[in-house]
């Protein structure tokens, strides 16, 4: 939704809260759009949750009061941090329901005191977040759109039926899935659930969902689940049963970067007089590791395990085959 659009449904909803109910005709000149903007500008309240009513005594439309929150009193640190998180990290992770997000935001602005506000927008206006890769949702069901219904199905306990094109299984499969919770880890959304396919509980990719249905089953369960306890030591979310202990010797030209970032829980760091780093962890399996350690190259030697080493070795020696054949 472009920002004009939005700030117009913003004021429409300050318009509909307060006042008599309002007929087309008067929203129209109020707003200064054509009946048919009109109607769209109300469809898409509905897309956000918010249902105006029609009241056919007065011909006209009105939104209840109770579809809202009582009015909150924020300071100015306080606006400033809501107004930064929605109008410049949200481009950071792909946010679900971003249009409302941005609707919340604009409506905490225009309710802000005018020094405030003054001081938000010229603070906003020299911040900047630079977004990083991100796994976009494509095809019928929009982020929105399985989000919501993953949300819902783990509010009410009830089991959902997926579409999927696993990687993993190298096919299109359908599962039963009894959702346990969303996650988003660097560049997209995942459900981890039980499937009923894998008889085990198993992480889904939101944008590889193409069809997603709430069933009337329930299942049992679901406050139990503590994600802190499934990821356990994996390295970012897919626990292999195993737990290794990792030794790094990263180069003096990449050790302090290295070593400033809290990668893992079970991180240990030791310098070395040579400006070289010494990084340990304990880490159950050894797969999601090893693509970060490539992303190093030469400047990092695998000191432990030695499978490990193994691994890094051979990927490394088949990159330069592969690159100096096609050379």
């Amino acid at each position: 939704m472009k920002p004009s659009r939005v700030r117009r449904v913003v004021q429409m909803l300050t318009t509909l809260q307060s006042g008599p109910p309002r007929t087309a005709d008067d929203l129209s000149r109020i707003f200064g759009v054509s009946r048919r903007t009109l109607f769209r500008d109300l469809k898409e309240l509905q897309n956000i949750g918010i249902e105006p009513l029609f009241s056919q005594k007065h011909q006209g439309y009105k939104i209840a009061p109770e579809q809202f929150l009582p009015p909150i009193n924020l300071n100015l640190q306080e606006a400033l941090a809501i107004l930064l998180l929605v109008h410049k990290m949200r481009s950071q992770i792909q946010l679900p329901f971003k249009t409302s997000a941005l609707l919340a935001a604009l409506k905490i602005e225009s309710a802000l005191p005018p020094r405030i506000r003054h001081y938000c927008r010229h603070a906003l206006a020299r911040i900047s977040a630079k977004a990083g890769a991100q796994a976009p949702i494509e095809g019928p069901l929009s982020l929105d759109g399985i989000f919501g219904k993953i949300q819902s199905a783990i509010a009410q306990r009830r089991k959902v039926k997926i579409h999927y094109n696993s990687l993993f299984d190298k096919a299109a499969i359908d599962s039963v899935l009894s959702p346990l919770h969303i996650l988003y880890n660097q560049r997209a959304w995942y459900c981890i659930g039980r499937s009923s396919i894998h008889k085990s509980i198993r992480t889904f990719k939101l944008n590889r969902i193409k069809k997603a249905d709430i069933l009337d089953e329930g299942f049992d369960g679901g406050d139990n689940f503590d994600l802190a306890d499934y990821l356990g030591c994996a390295w970012s979310m897919i626990p292999e049963g195993r737990i290794h202990h990792i030794r790094l010797r990263f180069a003096p030209k990449v050790a302090s970067n290295v070593a400033e970032v809290r990668w893992h829980k079970s991180q240990k760091v030791t310098h070395e007089p040579s400006g070289s780093a010494t990084v340990e962890f304990r880490v159950d399996g050894l797969n999601e590791i090893t693509w970060w350690i490539l992303g190093y190259g030469d400047q990092v030697e695998v000191l432990a395990p030695a499978a490990l080493r193994k691994n890094i070795a051979e990927i490394a020696q088949n990159m330069a085959a592969l690159n100096l054949n096609n050379s």
